[in-house]
């Protein structure tokens, strides 16, 4: 129904090394719901929710992302099958998982059919290709030469994390663990299932994956199996969450919940907390509920699906749970509404100019439910001591072209082992890569 195909917002000026938001705000309201404590529209109600999804076409020969003013972007591979991750390898080697969602098992009804229609013109109503591929840039040039199939027959992979030698892969059903030797092209050996993961109907698939520094420890990211619980609650066991997975035992448990789509975990290098980037809930309007990011903590409830926000109570789920929504803790940042983020990466690297240092990049995959739409590029957001201490910046635009069609939609972002951005474009089936524009290039 309302599927992790959506993300971004066009935000306001900013002084940062950057070119300021490109694409004026939509509305007022819009401009509102993001930042640290964004204000926050009454919701509306209607039986059915806005549908407004871009067509994808991708991008036509030679065409490619708008970078910012001071920077650049170049190819860094195309002609991939809808890949949403990225994950860099110690030696540089960049893995890309080329994933869709499994096939569903509750595709019919009203929002069944509403479901197929927006993936459909999305772009992700194609088979998964159930694999990852390893790409190369043995030159340094920032265009990978080569490129191989590293894993295959997985099912509808996204994350990814490698500890030592093990190299763990989150499908959409659970974790399984490989073995990686430096310099490997390609794993023929089976790998062995670590733990199950929460599926069942997957109406939130993607399962995002990170290990704790120390390595004893994986974090990975469960979306909700509906929009607000419709489906019963005994349907979201241990999902809308994300789980803390011990590496030796494969045991589990719940680290943070009510989080209705969580994507993109990272450690934020300040203060070492662990943040995702979530999706929130739909139907409320076109400026409700924000996107957003946020620290997660160790037992913490976030509202979803009694309340957003914080304590702002969702009228429309049954039974009320005042109980809960007392304790929910709002998120430190909203990304606007319906924006979809899926992928987020602290800056750590020492290519980009110091003032964006320990910033914040974020893959907005853009609206679908949204009028006008919403996102379709890549921000960035500004961090002082380990918290968002300005408004996002645009990184990459021109997602759409002047038909409003989808030439291409950033999901996963990471640093390559330069400290370049590299991001995956599901519609335009390309990583591009992001690097500060020549001096005598920069404007």
């Amino acid at each position: 129904m309302r599927n992790a195909i959506l993300l971004g917002i066009c935000f306001g000026t900013l002084a940062l090394p950057l070119a300021a938001c490109s694409e004026p705000p939509e509305t007022a309201v819009a401009e509102q719901t993001f930042g640290p404590s964004p204000t926050l529209p009454a919701p509306e109600k209607s039986w059915l929710p806005t549908v407004n999804i871009a067509t994808a076409t991708g991008w036509p020969d030679g065409a490619k992302p708008r970078a910012a003013s001071g920077l650049a972007v170049n190819a860094f591979a195309t002609g991939l099958d809808h890949p949403r991750t990225v994950h860099v390898l110690p030696n540089g080697d960049v893995l890309v998982a080329e994933s869709n969602a499994p096939p569903k098992a509750d595709s019919g009804g009203i929002m069944g059919w509403i479901t197929t229609m927006v993936m459909k013109r999305a772009g992700a109503g194609v088979p998964s290709a159930n694999r990852i591929t390893l790409l190369r840039d043995a030159d340094g040039d920032g265009i990978a030469e080569t490129r191989s199939v590293f894993l295959e027959n997985l099912f509808s992979p996204f994350g990814m994390a490698l500890v030592g030698e093990d190299f763990y892969v989150a499908n959409a059903d659970a974790i399984v663990k490989f073995t990686y030797r430096a310099g490997d092209t390609k794993i023929t050996a089976p790998g062995a299932k670590l733990t199950d993961l929460p599926a069942g109907r997957n109406h939130h698939w993607t399962k995002d994956l990170i290990a704790s520094p120390d390595g004893t420890k994986l974090y990975v990211t469960v979306g909700s199996n509906s929009n607000i619980g419709e489906n019963g609650m005994a349907e979201e066991a241990n999902r809308a969450a994300v789980l803390e997975v011990d590496r030796a035992s494969g045991k589990w448990r719940v680290f943070a919940s009510g989080l209705r789509n969580p994507n993109g975990p990272a450690w934020e290098p300040n203060t070492g907390a662990l943040w995702v980037v979530v999706n929130e809930r739909d139907e409320l309007g076109n400026d409700l509920v924000p996107d957003y990011m946020t620290s997660v903590k160790d037992g913490a409830f976030y509202g979803w699906p009694y309340s957003y926000y914080g304590q702002k109570v969702d009228t429309r789920v049954a039974p009320h749970r005042p109980d809960q929504v007392a304790k929910a803790i709002a998120p430190d940042y909203a990304l606007g509404a319906h924006t979809a983020a899926l992928g987020l990466a602290f800056n750590t690297g020492n290519l980009f100019p110091q003032a964006m240092a320990g910033g914040a990049f974020v893959g907005q995959h853009g609206s679908w439910n949204r009028k006008p739409r919403s996102g379709y590029k890549v921000i960035f957001v500004p961090f002082t001591d380990g918290k968002p201490s300005g408004k996002p910046q645009d990184v990459l635009t021109g997602y759409l072209n002047d038909n409003g069609e989808a030439q291409g939609r950033p999901v996963g972002v990471q640093l390559d082992k330069q400290g370049a951005l590299l991001v995956a474009d599901d519609v335009g089936n390309a990583i591009w890569r992001v690097t500060p524009a020549p001096k005598s290039a920069a404007r």
